[in-house]
């Protein structure tokens, strides 16, 4: 599973050819939670508090290019990085 970003100890990362709806996997420490990339909602998994509200903000910031890889990881073609939160 490609990681796609990661930024203050959380790795994002993404499957190819995922099963719907669109999301990717935030891991922490030992926490490690699906994440819907259209509505931000937990799908499964867990999250400290901090560490959830860090990866919804970085979610808010690249929600369109969330969706692009989504469709390009669909289409088993390569994934681009996503910038981490400054």
């Amino acid at each position: 599973m490609p990681e796609i970003s990661r930024f203050y100890g959380i790795v994002i990362k993404m499957y190819f050819a995922d099963h719907a709806p669109p999301h990717f996997h935030a891991e922490y420490a030992e926490h490690e939670a699906r994440i819907a990339i259209g509505s931000l909602a937990v799908l499964s998994g867990n999250l400290p508090p901090r560490a959830m509200g860090l990866v919804a903000e970085w979610t808010t910031l690249h929600q369109k290019e969330l969706q692009e890889l989504w469709e390009r990881a669909s289409r088993l073609q390569p994934l681009t990085r996503v910038a981490p939160l400054p």
